[in-house]
C-alpha cells in the first residue's frame, strides 16, 4: 500500500475506552490541505459533526487535522459542544494551526459526558507519535464493535506525475444509506481546489457509501471527509479529475464493502444488483428496499433461496416494476421468471448460500437500463446478543 505523500498518523490510549486500547488518533496534513465532507442526515447530530461543518465552512474548505476520539460518541450531552471546541483548539495550539483547521469526530456510546483532560493530557504523546507509517494505527484505533480495520487505496499516474489515494473507515452496526453512513477518512496527495474536491467526493459517496447498508439505522456522527494536500506536485485537469473521481470511488466502494461483510454478527456479505429499472430513484428504491429487509436477510443467514421475500421487498419499495417482468438470481441462478418460480435444485442452492459471498440479481423487464447495486450483510443472533449489551 503506498501511501500518500505528506501525511502523518499517530494514536495512543487516551483512558476514554473501558479497556486499554488505543482510542485517540490523529491525521495530520504536513501543509494545508483541500478538504470536502459529508455528514450525518440525522436530525440528533454529535457535537464533533457541528462543529467539524462550521470549521469547514469557516476555513473555505482547508483542514491540517483529523482529531478522532473512539468509545464516546460526545453527542446528547450538556458539555459536548464545549468539548469538541476545547480539543481542536488544543491541538491548533500544540500544531500551530489555525483552529478552524481543526476537524473533530467522535464514535461510541451516545448521551455519555467526554472529559476533555482525558484528550488534552495525551496531545504530547499523540503529537510526539506522529510519523508517515502509523496509518493502519488510525485505522485500528477508531473501530468501536468492528472486528477488523478497513483500508483501502489505489495509484492514479498522470501526466504530471502519480497521485495516490488511502482511505480508513469504521463501521460495523449502526448502517444506513444516507450520507456517510460511518466515519471515514480519505487522503489524497493531488492538489485539488475545495470548490472541485466537494463534487468529487459527493460523486463517489453516492457510489459507494450510499448503497450501504447493515441494520438501517442512520449514526448521530456519520462523517467521511477527503483531503487533498497537493504533495505529490500533480494538479490535474478537468479531464484527470473525472479520472481521480472514479479511483475515488472505487477506494469508497472497497471500504464500503468491507463494512459490510463486517457487519455485526455477520457471517456473509450480500451484493444487490438491480437491473433494467427506467430511472436512478427506481432502481435506488427497490435496491435500498431489497438490502434493508430483515426477512431477506434472516433468509440469506439461513441459506434459504426464499426469493419471494426478495420479491416482496422490492413491491413495497415504491420503485416503478411490472411483477410479471421480473428475474431473480441467487448466486447466478435463476430462481424466478416473469414473476414465477422456476425450477431449480434447492439442495444445491441451500450449499451455494452457505458461503461468505451471497448474491441477489434483481432484474427488472422491459426497455429499462439503469443499474445499481447495494452492499449489507445477514441478520444473525450475534446482531442482536452485541447490540443488547453494547453500554454495559
Amino acid at each position: 500500500m503506498n501511501f500518500p505523500l505528506g501525511y502523518r498518523y499517530s494514536t495512543v490510549y487516551a483512558g476514554i475506552r473501558k479497556t486499554e486500547k488505543d482510542d485517540l488518533a490523529l491525521i495530520v496534513s504536513d501543509t494545508p490541505a483541500s478538504a470536502a465532507a459529508v455528514f450525518t442526515r440525522n436530525v440528533v447530530q454529535a457535537a464533533p459533526v457541528r462543529l467539524g461543518r462550521a470549521h469547514l465552512s469557516a476555513s473555505r474548505g482547508k483542514a491540517r487535522a483529523i482529531l478522532i476520539n473512539a468509545g464516546n460518541a460526545n453527542c446528547a450531552t450538556r458539555t459536548g459542544d464545549k468539548v469538541a471546541l476545547a480539543t481542536c483548539e488544543a491541538v491548533a495550539k500544540r500544531g500551530q494551526y489555525p483552529a478552524n483547521q481543526v476537524i473533530p469526530s467522535s464514535t461510541g456510546v451516545i448521551g455519555v459526558e467526554l472529559n476533555p483532560k482525558l484528550i488534552v493530557s495525551a496531545l504530547p504523546k499523540l503529537f510526539a507519535g506522529l510519523a508517515p507509517d502509523r496509518f493502519a494505527d488510525v485505522a485500528r484505533a477508531i473501530m468501536t464493535t468492528d472486528l477488523v480495520p478497513k483500508a483501502a487505496s489505489g495509484e492514479i499516474p498522470l501526466k504530471g506525475g502519480t497521485v495516490r489515494i488511502a482511505g480508513m473507515a469504521k463501521g460495523s452496526g449502526m448502517i444506513h444509506p444516507n450520507m456517510a453512513t460511518t466515519l471515514g477518512f480519505v487522503m489524497m496527495d493531488a492538489k485539488i481546489a475545495p470548490v472541485h474536491l466537494k463534487p468529487m467526493l459527493a460523486s463517489a459517496i453516492n457510489r459507494s457509501f450510499n448503497r450501504l447498508t447493515v441494520d438501517g439505522d442512520t449514526s448521530t456522527n456519520d462523517t467521511v471527509l477527503v483531503l487533498a494536500n497537493g504533495a505529490s506536485g500533480v494538479t490535474p485537469n478537468e479531464k484527470e479529475r473525472q479520472v481521480i473521481t472514479e479511483v475515488l470511488s472505487w477506494v469508497l466502494e472497497d471500504l464500503a464493502e468491507k463494512i459490510a461483510r463486517d457487519g455485526e454478527g455477520a457471517t456473509k456479505c450480500i451484493t444487490i444488483h438491480v437491473t433494467g429499472a427506467r430511472s436512478a430513484e427506481d432502481a435506488d428504491k427497490i435496491g435500498r428496499a431489497i438490502a434493508n429487509s430483515p426477512l431477506v436477510k434472516t433468509a440469506v443467514f439461513g441459506n434459504d433461496p426464499n426469493w419471494g421475500r426478495i420479491l416482496c421487498a422490492a413491491g413495497y419499495s415504491g420503485g416503478y416494476f411490472d411483477p410479471n417482468k421480473v428475474e431473480i438470481k441467487l448466486q447466478g441462478v435463476t430462481v424466478c421468471r416473469n414473476g414465477l418460480a422456476v425450477d431449480f435444485d434447492e439442495a444445491a442452492m441451500k450449499k451455494q448460500m452457505d458461503k461468505p459471498d451471497v448474491a441477489i440479481r434483481f432484474n427488472i423487464g422491459g426497455s429499462g437500463k439503469v443499474e445499481t447495486q447495494f452492499w449489507t450483510c445477514d441478520f444473525t443472533e450475534g446482531y442482536i446478543r452485541i447490540n443488547a449489551s453494547y453500554r454495559t
